[in-house]
């Protein structure tokens, strides 16, 4: 194996050891956030995004992006969650074709009482992680990754 296909590899190791976290991290947050709040992690995300918003509220298309979906799942998800009353949909007031997704009092209220799970269960997850050789530099590498002004 030659000095390219060495780089090759460990970045190809370095994929499959975050995919291996992020499995783990999202395997914990299903069972939580299901078990306590009847959310699914996207659930969650959207609730989330929606939370940081000014207004409570986003476009459609920005909302696909926060919850890394296609279009057509974003639409079904915000179905799911505006027949739970969790969301409403707004038309945008300077463009008809536009639609804006906002957090109803209920969908606010769940959001702040799935937070918590969300974090302490982010929280553990991330410590058992840390416990673990093979997963302990990508957790690192987490905790240095500095938030943007402004924000939580």
């Amino acid at each position: 194996m030659g000095i390219a296909d060495d780089a090759v590899e460990v970045r190809a190791q370095g994929w499959r050891t975050l995919a291996a976290l992020h499995g783990m991290i999202e395997a914990e947050l299903e069972r939580a956030l299901g078990a306590s709040a009847d959310l699914s992690v996207v659930e969650y995300t959207v609730l989330d995004a929606l939370s940081r918003q000014d207004g409570w509220h986003m476009r459609m298309q920005q909302l696909a992006r926060a919850a890394a979906l296609s279009p057509s799942a974003t639409t079904r998800l915000v179905n799911r969650l505006e027949d739970r009353m969790l969301l409403t949909r707004i038309l945008c007031a300077d463009d008809r074709r536009g639609i804006y997704t906002e957090l109803t009092a209920a969908g606010r209220a769940l959001y702040e009482r799935a937070r918590p799970i969300h974090d302490e269960t982010l929280e553990r997850v991330l410590a058992e992680a840390e416990a673990q050789p093979e997963l302990a530099p990508v957790v690192e590498a987490l905790h240095g990754v500095a938030l943007p002004a402004g924000a939580r």
